[in-house]
């Protein structure tokens, strides 16, 4: 592409956009430790297990595109945190820092210029930075949006 780079400025901005919706950040501030591992009624996941799930999805997709020796992960096994709560504090806290920082890592890949965002991941089946990059922005905003329902459920939305 000629000039890509208004392509590449708005991925960068759509990993964590706020235009259309609520962005992760907003979604996890002031959620109060005792209700972090509440899984509410009628709904199947806490607060925490939906913050590591982002977290674990994200830092795998990244792995995927820039580890040429990145193995696949079991699914659902790798992806959703066993336990409803976090063991403690800390564990709430990395989590959020982690999914921080590969976030900036993919924008930092979806601004690289040495990387040709249409062509495939070199060891894929196919899949392409592009794909991969809106894969990573679609998916956290689907799992944005449940928890802000489990926040609802529990009463501290709004």
């Amino acid at each position: 592409m000629a000039d890509d780079k208004p392509l590449r400025d708005h991925l960068g901005t759509l990993l964590d956009w706020g235009d259309a919706h609520v962005g992760f950040d907003r979604a996890v501030k002031g959620i109060p430790p005792r209700l972090r591992g509440v899984v509410p009624d009628r709904l199947e996941h806490s607060a925490w297990q939906l913050v590591e799930h982002i977290r674990l999805a994200q830092a795998d997709i990244l792995e995927f595109c820039v580890n040429p020796k990145y193995t696949e992960k079991k699914w659902p096994d790798d992806y959703w945190p066993r336990d409803a709560r976090p063991k403690n504090a800390a564990a709430w806290t990395a989590s959020i820092a982690a999914y921080r920082n590969d976030l900036k890592a993919l924008r930092r890949l979806a601004r690289d210029r040495a990387i040709d965002l249409f062509a495939a991941v070199p060891h894929g089946d196919g899949q392409t930075y592009l794909r991969e990059i809106l894969l990573v922005a679609d998916h956290t905003a689907y799992h944005v949006g449940q928890l802000i329902l489990v926040r609802r459920a529990l009463d501290i939305w709004g």
